[in-house]
């Protein structure tokens, strides 16, 4: 996982709520075998209506989602956050995200910056308005800004998520943090237990 401290971008206004993991992702996707090629998946039966926000060429190459309340509900799937993240977008904003949906966000290193309802309508009408508009999403001062039109809002995020955002660090990059533990216990470990691994 790369390390995130600030994501600066152009925004997509998805202006839905109750987004869910199968509109995001359908399951028919669920059936690859490799972890590329999801990008063609986003919300790819929403895709077909031409009129669709993702079609809108003067959104192109946004970095940023700006998605409505409660987004991210339905099942578990990392692959909703693989094909939002391989599609070229480093954060969402929603005023609410799906607890499974955030969690699986902050393990692939998608930010998801929940703020105020009253903020999130009102970026949402800004990048609408405009969408050269440049957002800044800022995981260390755990703000979302867009000064050109004086915006500012905070979001939270547990300490110990934010940490692994700045630092880079997925489950596997935690766990090799404690390589001197996990080495001095396997130099002490009795031999007659089974051999780890």
């Amino acid at each position: 996982m790369k390390a995130i401290r600030v994501v600066t971008g152009t925004a997509v206004p998805l202006d839905r709520s109750d987004v869910d993991t199968d509109q995001i992702i359908p399951s028919d996707w669920l059936k690859q075998v490799s972890r590329t090629g999801f990008e063609k998946g986003l919300f790819s039966e929403w895709r077909d209506d031409r009129d669709f926000v993702l079609n809108d060429e003067s959104y192109a190459g946004a970095t940023i989602l700006v998605a409505g309340t409660n987004f991210g509900t339905g099942s578990s799937r990392e692959h909703a956050v693989w094909a939002i993240q391989q599609y070229g977008f480093d954060a969402v904003i929603s005023p609410r995200f799906a607890d499974i949906f955030r969690n699986n966000c902050t393990k692939n290193g998608l930010v998801p910056a929940q703020i105020p309802a009253d903020a999130a309508a009102e970026l949402m009408a800004a990048v609408q308005a405009d969408p050269t508009l440049e957002i800044t999403v800022d995981v260390e001062r755990l703000t979302v800004e867009a000064p050109e039109v004086g915006f500012e809002a905070p979001f939270d995020m547990e300490a110990s998520t934010r940490q692994r955002f700045l630092e880079g660090l997925d489950d596997i990059g935690l766990t090799l943090r404690h390589t001197g533990a996990i080495d001095d216990y396997e130099r002490r470990r009795r031999p007659w237990l089974p051999a780890a691994g």
